[in-house]
């Protein structure tokens, strides 16, 4: 079972998000939110608060199944920009600067089956490449 949850229009730039997102992608949902509670970026708030909305989501999903929170993992988490807040700042001689404060758009999807092994390459991992050589005269 699958449940999503989005934010849209966060004042805190995509940039931003995305390393505080790559802490919690692929963990438990307990895991996840331990994780955050020490995370000193202010983005951990607002992920957090949308992890918690997604497990209200599933919960809400699953009233008539048997649901265990514990199982529900983070499967899905994008950090996508958004619209951005154009505003100029005064400089020397009468300039002015442009100042773009970006937003993000947040998804998060949680599922409680277990993650797919990805399969391994031929070559074992290791990636050959070939290098061609010119003469000078």
């Amino acid at each position: 079972m699958e449940a999503r949850a989005s934010l849209r229009y966060l004042r805190i730039t995509p940039r931003k998000v995305r390393v505080v997102a790559d802490l919690i992608r692929g963990k438990n949902v307990n895991a996840a939110l331990s994780q955050l509670a020490y995370v000193e970026k202010r983005a951990a708030e607002p992920l957090a608060k949308l992890l918690r909305s997604a497990v209200a989501n599933a919960e809400r999903a699953a009233k008539d199944q048997a649901l265990d929170v514990d199982r529900l993992t983070v499967k899905e988490l994008m950090v996508d920009q958004g619209p951005s807040l154009r505003r100029y700042m005064p400089r020397a001689m009468g300039r002015a600067f442009k100042i773009q404060k970006k937003t993000s758009h947040i998804s998060l999807t949680l599922s409680d089956e277990k993650p797919e092994k990805r399969a391994s390459r031929a070559t074992g991992g290791v990636r050959r490449t070939q290098h061609t050589t010119t003469r000078r005269s």
